[in-house]
């Protein structure tokens, strides 16, 4: 990673500003001291003691999405793609995270399971268990090491700080409150930051619509430079990259929709975790729910302000008009949100903005960290390592594994400054580890019938496949692709994950056929026709908004309703 002399992003920026960052930060680590009281066990610490109220999970829930990834590429791909991105929400996220709430979160929160790879131990044995622990570690570090490059270029190009040094302070306040306060600490610093991102990134959307002349002025100036058809979402080929609107529509709906959706929102434990830490089943399953709210507005202050810069900004409009990837100054659609920030916001709000960005950073790095804590401690070191030792050595042990994690992603945060779209690299890392392990748990929840053997089976072959889909694209994994198969950027990111869903279900389908089940009795609370109805019960049903499904279904008539009018 090369230090940057000059940027075209640098910010003027004053005290104000600086007083506000510091602020910020003052806060985040306050709340991981008085986090710290709160923990006296490894449940405390690991799963905040399921103690917490749905409304703080819901909000953790998305604000730990809410990463250095999806701001800055969600943006970009706003500037470059229009609307369409908004499919990564309203089709890829809400309907995935309904189906958690109402559908699965009774088997994670009524077998009391510690993590998503727990649930895999019981379904299908040691085998299955220890290949998701695994590979769902390394992924984490992976992915936290993308939120912190991110983190520090940024801060680079904003502030001028050094690239290393930001990324290390950056990494050492992430690991001063999760090893201070574990997963509360997380938590309640991931709503503050929910927070901090809406007033930073909500402002700049109403001045920047305001300068355009509001929704019809975005629409007329797009018309004039040619991209008009962005400002709908359908069919959506400059997003997938297919040439074919049916087979666009298909990719959406069935590799992002259903596929890299389910697969993230369902059996990711960075996501499920937050939900596991409420106080109660019903508070567990209304958490995704909750967090569907926000989650469908989110795209207006992310999205659209990217959809904005792309023809406020000159130099972004001139690079589009040209069909260009890299313009004056070597800026490209990454940084459009932050060019956007840099033309219309005074100090002050700046400071605003800059944290804001930060905060997301932040979170989404934390998110990762904690969740690899749980699973290295609970998982890997207590089953296969260190099994009966009292409660308060895992705890110490995962404060020790934060310290390492954080280590590893400043590690893997040179792996990610070398790729050359970050959006791209995250599709094609969920359709490598969150695609199979989806088929894995959806076949093995509603078929009682699947075997221990073909869990494991299908994971490897599921996620062997989608490697070697990435490998024959054109530019899923950037200088390493061969390039064969005539699909490239997130398009090949839904093929490889579909490649994925289906050779895990086949593999699976074919190794049960051969191998011998489960008794029916270990079983109840894992699978749906032998988990009795009175554990999957709607309670508080005279109350909808206490409802997970009547709350689930005002969510889904809102977000048809988004579907439609910004069709």
């Amino acid at each position: 990673m090369e230090v940057l002399a000059s940027s075209p992003l640098r910010l003027s920026t004053t005290w104000v500003d600086y007083l506000l960052i510091a602020i910020y930060f003052v806060t985040v680590l306050g709340i991981g001291m008085a986090a710290r009281a709160q923990v006296s066990s490894s449940i405390d610490f690991f799963l905040s003691g399921r103690s917490l109220p749905a409304w703080i999970t819901g909000l953790a829930f998305i604000s730990a999405n809410l990463g250095a990834v999806e701001i800055m590429g969600m943006s970009a791909n706003g500037a470059q793609f229009g609307m369409s991105t908004f499919h990564y929400y309203w089709i890829g996220a809400i309907p995935a995270m309904l189906f958690l709430g109402v559908v699965m979160m009774p088997f994670y929160y009524g077998s009391r399971v510690r993590s998503v790879p727990e649930f895999m131990l019981r379904r299908f044995g040691p085998t299955a268990h220890l290949v998701n622990s695994i590979s769902f570690a390394v992924a984490q570090i992976l992915i936290a090491g993308v939120n912190l490059y991110l983190l520090a270029t940024i801060v680079n190009s904003l502030l001028g700080w050094n690239i290393w040094l930001s990324t290390v302070v950056a990494a050492i306040i992430v690991l001063s409150y999760i090893t201070l306060g574990g997963l509360s600490a997380a938590i309640y610093n991931e709503v503050l930051q929910f927070f901090v991102i809406v007033a930073a990134l909500l402002p700049l959307t109403i001045l920047a619509l305001n300068k355009i002349g509001g929704w019809n002025g975005l629409t007329d100036a797009m018309d004039k430079a040619g991209s008009g058809d962005q400002v709908r979402s359908w069919p959506g080929t400059d997003l997938t990259g297919f040439s074919s609107s049916v087979w666009s529509v298909v990719g959406i709906v069935f590799g992002l929709g259903f596929v890299l959706s389910f697969g993230y929102w369902t059996t990711n434990f960075v996501e499920v975790q937050r939900a596991m830490a409420s106080k109660d089943m019903n508070s567990a399953r209304r958490a995704p729910i909750i967090g569907s709210f926000p989650k469908m507005f989110i795209p207006f202050i992310i999205i659209l302000p990217g959809m904005l810069a792309a023809v406020l900004v000159t130099s972004l409009s001139d690079m589009k008009s040209k069909g260009a990837e890299t313009g004056a100054g070597g800026i490209t659609y990454n940084d459009s949100l932050l060019l956007l920030i840099r033309q219309l916001l005074p100090n002050g709000l700046l400071g605003v903005a800059i944290a804001g960005l930060l905060a997301a950073f932040m979170a989404g790095m934390a998110a990762n960290i904690s969740a690899f804590n749980t699973v290295t401690s609970y998982d890997l070191w207590q089953t296969y390592v260190q099994k009966d030792k009292p409660d308060h050595f895992y705890t110490t042990f995962g404060r020790w594994a934060t310290v390492v994690a954080t280590v590893l992603a400043i590690g893997t945060s040179y792996f990610a400054s070398q790729y050359p779209n970050m959006m791209i690299y995250l599709q094609t890392l969920f359709g490598f580890f969150n695609a199979p392990l989806f088929a894995t748990f959806i076949l093995g929840m509603f078929w009682k019938r699947m075997t221990s053997a073909a869990g494991w089976t299908g994971l490897v072959a599921g996620t062997v496949s989608a490697v070697v889909v990435a490998v024959l694209s054109e530019d899923a994994l950037g200088s390493a692709s061969v390039g064969v198969l005539p699909v490239s950027g997130q398009g090949a990111a839904f093929v490889a994950a579909g490649a994925a869903f289906v050779v895990d279900i086949v593999v699976s389908m074919v190794v049960t056929a051969g191998t011998k089940p489960k008794e029916e009795s270990k079983l109840r609370g894992l699978v749906y026709s032998l988990t009795p109805r009175d554990d999957l019960a709607d309670d508080h049903a005279d109350h909808w908004w206490l409802s997970p499904v009547k709350l689930a279904g005002v969510s889904l008539v809102m977000v048809t309703i988004l579907n439609v009018i910004f069709h």
